[in-house]
């Protein structure tokens, strides 16, 4: 009996160690809720762990064609990763035009986009931390690099 208990905390502990490790960058979520009869609501939050590991599942031709399409954005998209890390907590763009209304901005060390419209509400997070990894990943699969 003494035995089990021993295995039991060993898998216990084990499972807990992977939940922390897994959700410790955070979560990417995307709702999208369409108002109208028989209108979609998506929500899907994954851990944004599991971006870079999708990365190394991803086939080298995909990677290298997403990576020849952003190659010239690259410097921005790590330049403005890093800057954002400065302002955890910041408003960026508020517009509002009839009933519909854009922000972006960063909670907690996120990038936030919301879009409120009359047919759909989007909001997308992610986290600033991963949007930097995808794009060093992204750049390491260039060709030549």
């Amino acid at each position: 009996m003494l035995i089990l208990a021993k295995v039991a905390l060993g898998i216990a502990g084990t499972m807990a160690f992977a939940t922390v490790y897994t959700f410790r960058e955070g979560l990417i979520s995307v709702d999208v809720d369409e108002h109208h009869a028989g209108g979609s609501h998506v929500h899907i939050w994954a851990p944004a762990a599991v971006v870079p590991m999708a990365v190394h599942f991803t086939p080298s031709r995909n990677l290298e064609s997403a990576g020849e399409k952003i190659e010239p954005w690259l410097p921005t998209i790590r330049q403005l990763s890093k800057e954002l890390q400065k302002y955890p907590d910041a408003d960026f763009v508020d517009v509002q035009d009839g009933s519909d209304h854009v922000q972006i901005r960063t909670r907690r060390g996120k990038l936030q986009v919301d879009v409120h419209g009359p047919d759909q509400d989007v909001h997308v997070a992610c986290p600033i931390d991963t949007l930097e990894d995808l794009s060093g990943e992204l750049a390491d699969h260039l060709p030549g690099a």
